[in-house]
């Protein structure tokens, strides 16, 4: 919609950029389905920056763009995408969403799919890994990182900066202070190749028998 409008994508930027005051500031644009449209979005930055400079204002400092991946037509351009990112942040909710094509809200397909699917943890994994070659810090947006389980997952595909609720700080940080990483991922890596409905079973068995806190 934002980019059918543009008129109003250039207010909503504005106003951003007018309450930054100078202060550094971070942008990102959600629902991105290809590279063309984040490369539109952000000439709309670079119009309204030439407005604001040509009108005496002060632009934020620094001004960072980032996209949020999580539509899955995005993994096979982010080559083409990360370069032109400053950050990026992986959308789990509407990511494993898409990917299953199945309704999150609907409690009759809740039980379909599992986020640590491994289709839904490889995907996951890939964009960690096109972002390190790419020098670009990735994080973690969505409700998947709240839980103690599915945090140890997300660590052992190589996420460090995940989103949680702050009742769900204590015990993640409980659980990352017991863990392993490159024992996880060691365990897990051979494990995303497989047709495994869920690894859930085999995350919980690694996690009693290496003494991890869930």
């Amino acid at each position: 919609m934002a980019l059918d409008r543009p008129a109003l994508l250039r207010l909503q930027v504005r106003a951003l950029m007018l309450a930054a005051e100078g202060q550094p500031m971070k942008i990102m644009f959600p629902m991105i389905a290809d590279v063309e449209e984040y490369k539109r979005a952000i000439e709309v930055v670079e119009i309204e920056k030439r407005h604001l400079l040509k009108r005496g204002h002060r632009l934020p400092e620094p001004l960072k763009l980032g996209a949020m991946i999580e539509i899955p037509s995005l993994l096979w351009q982010l080559d083409h995408l990360l370069p032109l990112v400053d950050f990026a942040s992986i959308g789990s909710n509407d990511l494993v969403q898409f990917l299953f094509a199945s309704d999150r809200g609907n409690p009759k397909l809740a039980g379909r799919y599992d986020a640590l699917s491994p289709a839904a943890l490889g995907a996951m994994r890939l964009i960690v890994e096109k972002a390190e070659r790419h020098q670009k810090p990735v994080t973690l947006c969505g409700e998947l990182g709240g839980r103690p389980l599915e945090a140890m997952a997300l660590v052992g595909v190589g996420l460090t900066s995940i989103s949680m609720v702050p009742s769900a700080v204590g015990p993640v940080k409980a659980m990352v202070r017991s863990l392993d990483r490159k024992k996880l991922w060691a365990f897990m890596e051979p494990l995303l190749a497989s047709p495994l409905h869920t690894l859930r079973p085999e995350l919980m068995e690694f996690a009693q028998r290496n003494g991890v806190v869930l």
